[in-house]
């Protein structure tokens, strides 16, 4: 079976979000677009952008690997594919790069042989390969997550973020390996540390389905994961305590860092002076950085069919209206 060209668009991710390590995470303005079809002969792959230099052009491609899973699952074959990729989603930074192109592989070679994957499939086969629910639900489903996932099934619930959420983000000029940050939280916490985050991870999800932005400050607090990773990333404690003194609604870690981010009410007259609290608690480290400014994207995957005829558009001249400049 051949199948048809399709494009996807997929939005990145936060996840552990401040008490919610592996269980919260939100979907992010920031995309990886993909076009995915039949190569005509050997498989092929056209890249751009920076944020993808060094990924493999060849078969060891992770898009490439996870399409051949859903094309197994379905039992259908398709050996040779013709891939163009393009994503504004820093590699490796804790913005969910690696989920949002597994929803990228997984949604595109399944819309290209008919769909006949359901959505809990999808997420089922991107939680196994993810490793944890909470980045790929948020790229899978849109909005807010709240995931669990038992070794063996996941399961999420979504939220829908409120209407004057923004996120601000600080991107350290460095990477750091979700490998490197997972070895540095221990394997054992003790029953006072485990209530405490049960506590707040519960507190934060009634905040965000309440629309309760006043009680997200105090539910942002950790004690499993983020105290554990500061010493990765210096100045990040210094925000995560002090953020709120300067008009977030609550500050964390991520992902796995080192990007720092803070949830913002839209109305604020105090973002400029956030910002340069962020930028300056990192560079007094000597940490370089760049922001942006984010808003929770309430959609997964955009899902084109594309026809096949001379006068189709190159990808790039396809995409680059959405593309930030």
């Amino acid at each position: 079976m051949q199948g048809r060209r399709v494009l996807v668009k997929v939005p990145a991710s936060t996840a552990n979000l401040g008490p919610g390590f592996d269980t919260l995470g939100m979907a992010l303005s920031l995309y990886i677009w993909i076009e995915m079809g039949p190569a005509e002969a050997e498989t092929q792959f056209r890249l751009y952008g920076e944020h993808l230099a060094g990924i493999p052009e060849n078969k060891d491609n992770l898009i490439f690997k996870v399409a051949q899973l859903v094309f197994d699952e379905a039992g259908v074959t398709v050996p040779e594919l013709d891939i163009a990729m393009y994503s504004d989603i820093p590699l490796t930074r804790g913005l969910g790069s690696s989920a949002s192109a597994i929803i990228a592989a997984l949604t595109a070679a399944n819309a290209m042989i008919g769909s006949p994957l359901s959505e809990d499939r999808l997420f089922q086969l991107a939680t196994k390969l993810e490793g944890h629910p909470d980045n790929v639900g948020a790229s899978l489903f849109g909005g807010i997550i709240v995931a669990s996932w038992d070794g063996d099934k996941a399961d999420c619930i979504r939220i829908e973020p409120h209407s004057a959420l923004e996120v601000l983000v600080a991107i350290p000029d460095f990477q750091l390996s979700t490998e490197k940050a997972r070895h540095a939280v221990p394997d054992s916490f003790t029953k006072a540390d485990a209530v405490y985050n049960v506590s707040k991870s519960s507190l934060l999800v009634a905040a965000l389905a309440a629309g309760r932005l006043d009680k997200i400050k105090d539910a942002m607090r950790d004690r499993l994961h983020q105290p554990y990773r500061a010493a990765l990333i210096p100045g990040m404690s210094h925000i995560l305590s002090h953020a709120t003194d300067h008009g977030a609604l609550g500050a964390a870690l991520s992902g796995a860092g080192p990007t720092l981010l803070a949830l913002v009410e839209a109305g604020s007259g105090r973002k400029a002076e956030l910002e340069r609290f962020m930028l300056e608690s990192l560079s007094s480290e000597g940490i370089q950085a760049s922001l942006i400014w984010l808003k929770p994207c309430l959609h997964g995957p955009v899902i084109n069919a594309l026809e096949e005829n001379p006068e189709r558009l190159p990808f790039m001249e396809r995409i680059k209206g959405e593309v930030k400049a």
